[in-house]
């Protein structure tokens, strides 16, 4: 068991009905209150992570530099948070020195620059 599934005590206040029902279903099912409600916020975890407006948030926030990496892991996992690192630094690179095409230009008439005329 890793150091991050070592079980951790936590105390919070819950309205009394909401205990009496998860009595209920854990007497229903046999189960044992802690069990089932580590399983429901596992599961409101990951259904909150999967959800795009959640992913939004994230990436806005780390983005505008209110996030850390390592937070941003934690929230979405190492492969949206690696792939939203790659995105923030394309973001902060610097924009190519390009000048705008001609008005009248069409850029779509005609062949390339050093295309090759041999065919």
């Amino acid at each position: 068991m890793s150091a991050a599934d070592e079980p951790r005590r936590v105390h919070f206040q819950s309205p009394e009905y909401l205990v009496e029902r998860l009595d209920a279903i854990a007497d229903l099912y046999d189960a044992d209150r802690t069990d089932l409600l580590v399983e429901a916020i596992r599961e409101y975890l990951e259904t909150t992570a999967e959800s795009e407006r959640f992913q939004e948030l994230v990436a806005t926030k780390y983005y505008d530099d209110q996030l850390e990496f390592e937070t941003v892991k934690r929230l979405v996992g190492a492969e949206t948070a690696q792939r939203l690192r790659l995105l923030k630094a394309d973001l902060e690179d610097e924009p190519l020195d390009l000048s705008a095409p001609d008005a009248d230009a069409d850029i779509y008439a005609s062949e390339p620059s050093g295309a090759d005329d041999e065919r």
